[in-house]
């Protein structure tokens, strides 16, 4: 073959160029596997005042357009209004968005309180209290109907 690589030539280069995932693996610290799971219990963070105001502007817009299926029709449309709109016009959704980044912030100092005190804690005494509690139930109905033995 005239101009040509061989077969062993292209294998060579080829190896050269691709990355060997075991090579390279043995060689650094082990990757983390995927990110780190998400406590459910977190508080979400607020909304901006865009949200608050697409939530208020997707009921009146479907209204208006009941056949509009497409969820990017309405973002559009909301972002053009959202664009147009004085600063006075959005003042009341800056308010809202501000008063529910308040009420995130206390949640969040609770959460974040309640985990540095230890969550496992609560759940314990959870489980105590409501054994502790079925037992007395049971004490108490047992007492009656040895009461009721005692009087016959």
């Amino acid at each position: 073959m005239k101009g040509g690589r061989s077969r062993a030539e292209t294998k060579k280069s080829d190896a050269k160029l691709s990355v060997k995932k075991g090579a390279a693996a043995a060689g650094k610290k082990p990757a983390k596997k995927g990110k780190p799971v998400k406590d459910p219990n977190k508080p979400k963070r607020p909304a901006s005042a865009f949200f608050v105001f697409m939530e208020e502007f997707r009921k009146t817009y479907k209204e208006k357009h009941p056949n509009n299926k497409s969820v990017a029709a309405v973002g559009k449309a909301g972002g053009e209004k959202w664009k147009s709109m004085s600063d006075e016009e959005k003042a009341p959704y800056i308010a809202k968005a501000d008063k529910r980044k308040s009420e995130y912030e206390k949640n969040l100092q609770a959460y974040n309180k309640k985990l540095a005190d230890g969550p496992g804690d609560e759940e314990e005494s959870d489980k105590s209290r409501s054994e502790v509690n079925d037992d007395e139930e049971d004490d108490e109905e047992g007492s009656a109907e040895d009461d009721e033995d005692d009087d016959e």
